[in-house]
Parts: structure tokens; C-alpha cells; sequence
């Protein structure tokens, strides 16, 4: 009995799924979900480049390359020379 017991576990385990759509998504629901995800996405995007922007005004990260010619083209004049 408990060898039979312990085969069926590990075919419940590791056997195919019976059922894989136990849930099943409409594609307006997908859709929703899509949206949401995306908003979400976007606003943690905004929200990281706010941030680094107040960073960089406060002078507690460095710039970078890109982020140094937006802000101080000057520094990459080279009719100076």
C-alpha cells in the first residue's frame, strides 16, 4: 500500500498536467490584464526617471555620457580647440 501510494504521488508530480486551461482567459480579460501591466510598467519607468533626474539636480549620482550633453552641451564644444 505505501509503495502504490508513493508511485501515484510521483505521477501526480511529475505526470502531465491533467487539465493545463483549468482557468480559462477571455481576451478581454487578457486585454485588462495587458493594460494594467503595462500602466504599471510605464509609471515605475516615470517614477525611476523622476527620481534619477532629482539625483542628478542634487548631485548625488553621476551623469552620463547622454545625460551630460543634454544638460551641459558646452563641455563637448570643440571649436575651442
Amino acid at each position: 500500500m505505501g509503495a502504490e501510494e508513493e508511485s501515484q504521488e510521483a505521477n501526480r508530480i511529475s505526470g502531465p498536467n491533467p487539465n493545463p486551461n483549468a482557468n480559462p482567459m477571455t481576451q478581454g480579460q487578457f486585454l485588462s490584464w495587458k493594460r494594467q501591466k503595462d500602466a504599471d510598467a510605464s509609471a515605475r519607468k516615470a517614477e525611476a526617471e523622476r527620481k534619477r533626474a532629482e539625483d542628478i539636480a542634487a548631485g548625488v549620482v553621476q551623469m552620463n555620457g547622454r545625460e551630460l550633453f543634454a544638460h551641459e552641451p558646452w563641455v563637448f564644444d570643440n571649436t575651442l580647440y
